[in-house]
C-alpha cells in the first residue's frame, strides 16, 4: 500500500498564525503537525508516501522533510494549484498510486489509535474510520445499522443524520482513480469526498471501523490546543519519527 498526505490549503480560519506558513508545519508540541499523520503511515509499514502540497510552501516541506530517507521511506511531492476537494488529490497523484491501494490521511488530523493492522490488512473498496463527536454538522457523518454497517454518508447534514463523523484517514483499492476522475463538482465547485465513500457504498465495498481513541481536526485555534495538550501527555512518547 502506497500513502498520500494531502497538506495543500490556505487555512485562513488560523490566521494569522498561517500568514507565513502552512497549518501543517506549524507546532503541535513537539514535533511540527505533519510528522503525525507521518508517523501514522510509517509505523503501519507504508513506505511510499505522496506529499501534496500548495505551491507557496513546497520548499518549505521540502526542507524540513527532504527525501524521507531520514525516515527509512520515499517521499514523493505534487502540487495542488488550489484547493480543489479531497478527492482531487487521488487525480493529482495517479502515477503514484498507479495499481497499489492507498491510505490516504488528511495533514492536520492527529490520532491517538495506531491502525497499522487495519492498513496491513486491507485488500480492496475502501474503508474509513468515525468517531463519535458532539458537533456532526460540522463534519461528513455516517450513518450505521445496528451491525455497524454503513447505510449512508451525508456532508455536514443540517438535520441530524448520526453523531458519528467519517474521520480525516481513508483506504481506498486503486479504482479510487477513475472513481475521482467521474466526480462531479458540488456547489461548492469542489469535488467532494462524500461522493466517493458513496460510490464504494453503493456496490457493498465499503467498510466502517471505529475510532477508539482521540481523533483531532486541528483546523481551529481550540483544536489546536487540545492537539497540543494530547500530544504533550500521550502521544510524544509513542512517536517514531
Amino acid at each position: 500500500m502506497r500513502g498520500i498526505i494531502l497538506s495543500g490549503g490556505a487555512a485562513t480560519r488560523l490566521r494569522p498564525c498561517t500568514k507565513i506558513t502552512s497549518k501543517q508545519l506549524l507546532p503541535i508540541y513537539n514535533r511540527p503537525m505533519i510528522y503525525y499523520p507521518l508517523n501514522t503511515l510509517i509505523k503501519a509499514g507504508i513506505k511510499e508516501i505522496l506529499i501534496i502540497v500548495s505551491p507557496e510552501r513546497a520548499g518549505d516541506y521540502l526542507n524540513l522533510l527532504g527525501s524521507g530517507k531520514e525516515f527509512g521511506v520515499k517521499f514523493t511531492y505534487e502540487i495542488q494549484d488550489k484547493p480543489g476537494g479531497l478527492p482531487e488529490a487521488f487525480i493529482i497523484g495517479e502515477n503514484f498510486i498507479d495499481q497499489e491501494n492507498v491510505a490516504m490521511i488528511l495533514g492536520d488530523n492527529i490520532f491517538e489509535d495506531d491502525f497499522s493492522e487495519d492498513i496491513k490488512n486491507f485488500k480492496s473498496g475502501a474503508k474509513v474510520f468515525a468517531k463519535k463527536v458532539t458537533d456532526p454538522e460540522r463534519f461528513g457523518v455516517v450513518k450505521m445499522d445496528s451491525r455497524m454497517k454503513a447505510e449512508k454518508i451525508v456532508e455536514k447534514p443540517k438535520e441530524w443524520v448520526s453523531d458519528y463523523a467519517v474521520t480525516g484517514l481513508y483506504l481506498y483499492d486503486h479504482r479510487v482513480v477513475e472513481v475521482a476522475k467521474n466526480l462531479k463538482p458540488s456547489q461548492r465547485n469542489e469535488l467532494e469526498i462524500v461522493d466517493l465513500h458513496n460510490w464504494y457504498l453503493e456496490k457493498g465495498e465499503l467498510e466502517v471501523a471505529l475510532v477508539q481513541g482521540e481523533w483531532i481536526d486541528a483546523g481551529t485555534f481550540d483544536s489546536l490546543l487540545r492537539a497540543q495538550n494530547l500530544a504533550k501527555e500521550k502521544l510524544h512518547q509513542n512517536l517514531i519519527i
